[in-house]
């Protein structure tokens, strides 16, 4: 199994990115896919996640209301929309993948998930 992680970048306070995560070797409708963030002089931070099927999320309270999660079983992806950036949100962005349908307050734990993509990075700044 792979994932690629991609859409980083840089934007302005208040602005809007959407990262992508491709999965090969595994299809998502029967796994689970979670962001992690990880800031410079931080621990690794849940941010969202979603089952395959798309029905079922968890987010991070810091992103609840800002960000949105979807999976496009189609194309094996899973996107993380990301709106009214705040500096706070520049960090690293990783997906990891799953094998199973996690319960939600499952989805929140580094431990629940199978493989790593190679991360892409996020800079909030004016």
């Amino acid at each position: 199994v792979q994932l690629q992680a991609s859409g980083g970048g840089l934007v302005y306070p208040g602005g809007s990115l959407r990262l992508s995560c491709v999965a090969s070797g595994r299809t998502l409708s029967s796994s689970t896919i979670g962001w992690f963030r990880l800031a410079p002089g931080k621990g690794r931070q849940f941010v969202a996640a979603v089952r395959g099927s798309g029905r079922i999320t968890n987010f991070a309270r810091s992103v609840k209301d800002r960000f949105t999660i979807s999976s496009d079983n189609d194309r094996n992806t899973v996107f993380l929309q990301m709106n009214r950036l705040e500096a706070d949100d520049t960090a690293v962005y990783y997906c990891a993948l799953s094998g199973r349908q996690l319960i939600t307050s499952s989805m929140v734990t580094e431990s629940s998930y199978d493989y790593w993509g190679q991360g892409t990075q996020v800079t909030v700044s004016s």
